[in-house]
């Protein structure tokens, strides 16, 4: 009752003095991070294997006349950065839910099941249903991962009380995943299109995508990021215990249900459209965590903007290490995420179960 009453009355003035610098700091993080996003748009329709100047840019985005550089900027790049930003934002802000709910430092967006449910429809719809459209492939892609993460979530629930728990969630997640990779990799053996797919999906590309795969994306990903901000509050509060968050009022299996439905839509939408960009959702959150602290309703956005801003970068050193040709951004981010996932390891001490 008096922490009730305590937690009801004003802060001191010292206190709100305090509170309100912290809130200061953070939006000028927020705001630092925003302007990094831009800079990285701007790197990102600037360079590539013709390197385009500002003053091209602005041309091409303001009054194009159909010169090269016009239609450089406005039909492949534009798309293109377009894309790498919806990506980079989903899996920067699926990672940081999935290690918040799973409270595992090393759990990944892909940790569900929705990166292989995602590989395993699509291979599945080649060779059933004979697709052979990209756009056709990101809707089976996208209702594989959402079918994976329902089963996923319905083995964590199994045989427990209160809805799944992170071990059983990570444990069924790992399962799923398992199994999906070996029957994908069982199909793909029959069929040298899926073989084909599967590869240049594998492999994680922003690149040859139109404008039209971003507008596909962007209601399921739109969709998770407003689950995932509502998410929040309720994630703050299971950091502290399920008991504790339970003596709160929350509902914990309805606030695992509210996270999973957010990443299953973020992670599936970036997933089916750009294939598996490995490392950003587990890098990113690990960046911006000294930024933000725990307080998942600002730790979600800096992961957003700070994971688009790293994709996209990711995309710009892949054009210009390999002129005239270029490195696909997954292959980019999996040279620079073994590191920090290796250092991340050694830094963090064992935990016993």
């Amino acid at each position: 009752m008096s922490t009730a009453v305590a937690a009801a009355r004003p802060p001191s003035p010292g206190r709100a003095r305090t509170l309100q610098a912290r809130r200061g700091r953070l939006l000028l993080v927020l705001a630092g991070l925003s302007a990094a996003l831009a800079a990285a748009v701007v790197l990102s329709i600037a360079i590539g294997a013709k390197s385009v100047p500002l003053s091209g840019v602005w041309h091409g985005l303001t009054g194009p006349t159909g010169t090269e550089s016009d239609i450089i900027v406005r039909s492949l790049r534009v798309p293109r950065t377009a894309l790498g930003i919806l990506a980079g934002v989903a899996l920067g802000v699926a990672g940081a839910l999935m290690q918040g709910h799973t409270r595992n430092p090393l759990a990944d967006p892909g940790l569900l099941g929705v990166t292989q449910g995602a590989a395993f429809a699509m291979v599945l719809s080649i060779m059933v249903l004979g697709v052979t459209s990209l756009y056709s492939y990101v809707w089976f892609g996208m209702a594989g991962a959402l079918v994976a993460s329902v089963g996923v979530f319905a083995l964590g629930m199994a045989g427990g009380r209160g809805g799944p728990t992170p071990v059983t969630l990570a444990l069924a997640g790992t399962a799923v995943s398992a199994f999906l990779y070996g029957l994908t990799s069982a199909l793909v053996l029959a069929d040298d299109q899926a073989m084909d797919v599967f590869r240049f999906w594998q492999t994680g590309s922003i690149a040859a995508r139109g404008a039209e795969t971003a507008w596909q994306v962007l209601p399921f990903i739109a969709a998770g990021l407003v689950l995932a901000l509502v998410n929040a509050p309720g994630l703050n509060a299971l950091s502290l215990g399920e008991d504790v968050a339970r003596a709160l009022g929350q509902n914990v299996a309805l606030t695992r249900a509210v996270g999973v439905a957010a990443v299953t839509l973020l992670t599936g939408g970036a997933v089916a459209a750009c294939g598996s960009l490995a490392f950003v959702g587990l890098m990113v959150p690990h960046l911006v965590r000294p930024l933000s602290g725990p307080d998942h309703r600002w730790l979600l956005p800096y992961s957003g903007l700070a994971g688009a801003t790293a994709l996209l970068l990711a995309d710009v050193v892949g054009r210009v290490v390999a002129r005239p040709g270029e490195l696909e951004v997954g292959v980019v981010l999996a040279l620079t995420g073994a590191p920090f996932f290796v250092a991340l390891v050694r830094r963090r001490k064992p935990v016993r179960l």
